[in-house]
């Protein structure tokens, strides 16, 4: 793995930087030492996330749509495509958008890479597993993924995202690296994005029932935020090639995670039951073996203190200005 120091005043391009997961990247890529440059259109992504790099010497903002043609100047060391919608809500608002993110935006961000001569990274996911027959999913798994579901602009553009990135690795030699990311939360995080850890934490702010989708028995891994950005850096600065689950394997039924949410609150947990909506993965729970062995890697952010600290972020939020 390559040492911090051999990287310091290395530039990283990051696609999508004013998302959720890209802009504690980013922050963890300027605390290391490196210049960043960031792109982003604000389809998903959002301007406060970035607010407090402004005036840092090491950080550069573009605005662009990174499914249209761009290019950074200098050196470039790495290129990390983590630009794309990613919510259940997005799937349906914006497919178009969703699909181009895996595909148009895929090659040209590969393409600066290769221009650059950069390692490249690509935040792929586990929906590539769709709603899994084996439980927990490895990275060996090929998926069981509908692919002309409401989900499939999601699960099919990081599917082709992958394709292309390993095509670019075979083709040309590009040092090029996928991460398949498991449920994350923390801070930063959409109140409005439709998934889980928002949904439920909103909800008990505003003192709502919480919205169980089915019989509540269907699973998820929660990893923290730093956890996550940790396993991706540590993973761009590998040798390995094949993808690497980068999750938390503690698994939680969406009844328990309720239950859960309530007792931080300190309430009595009132639901809303909803249908089950189409294609929803039944199961969620990462095989990190590989993560273990290649880079070293496994969440140690607690449950319990990763949930409060997203809690007091969303409750700022919700507080008038």
């Amino acid at each position: 793995m390559t040492p911090i120091e051999d990287l310091k005043g290395k530039t990283a391009v990051v696609t999508g930087g004013a998302g959720f997961v890209p802009s504690h990247l980013i922050d963890r890529l300027l605390a290391d030492g490196l210049r960043v440059v960031a792109l982003d259109n604000f389809v998903t992504g959002h301007r406060r996330n970035l607010a407090h790099l402004e005036g840092n010497p090491n950080f550069a903002f573009i605005e662009q749509d990174v499914s249209e043609p761009y290019d950074v100047e200098g050196p470039v060391a790495f290129v990390f495509h983590m630009a794309s919608p990613a919510s259940p809500i997005d799937y349906v608002q914006i497919p178009i958008e969703t699909l181009k993110a895996g595909s148009y935006a895929s090659h040209n961000a590969l393409d600066l890479a290769l221009r650059k001569k950069a390692t490249y990274l690509v935040a792929s996911t586990s929906e590539v597993y769709g709603d899994p027959e084996i439980h927990p999913q490895p990275e060996s798994y090929w998926g069981n993924v509908n692919s002309i579901g409401v989900r499939s602009c999601y699960d099919e553009a990081k599917r082709y995202a992958e394709a292309a990135t390993m095509a670019y690795h075979r083709a040309h030699g590009l040092d090029t690296k996928i991460v398949r990311i498991f449920n994350t939360y923390g801070p930063r995080m959409r109140l409005d994005d439709g998934r889980v850890v928002p949904a439920f934490i909103g909800q008990a702010l505003r003192g709502e029932p919480l919205t169980i989708f089915g019989d509540g028995t269907q699973t998820r891994s929660f990893c923290y935020v730093s956890d996550l950005v940790d396993g991706i850096w540590r993973l761009a600065r590998s040798t390995t090639h094949e993808p690497v689950n980068c999750g938390n394997p503690h698994e939680m039924s969406m009844r328990q995670f309720a239950e859960a949410i309530a007792e931080v609150f300190g309430i009595e947990l009132k639901v809303d039951p909803k249908p089950l909506p189409p294609d929803d993965p039944k199961v969620r729970k990462p095989d990190i073996t590989r993560a273990k062995a290649v880079l070293g890697w496994e969440p140690v952010v607690p449950f319990d203190k990763g949930i409060r600290e997203t809690i007091e972020y969303f409750r700022g939020q919700l507080q008038p200005a």
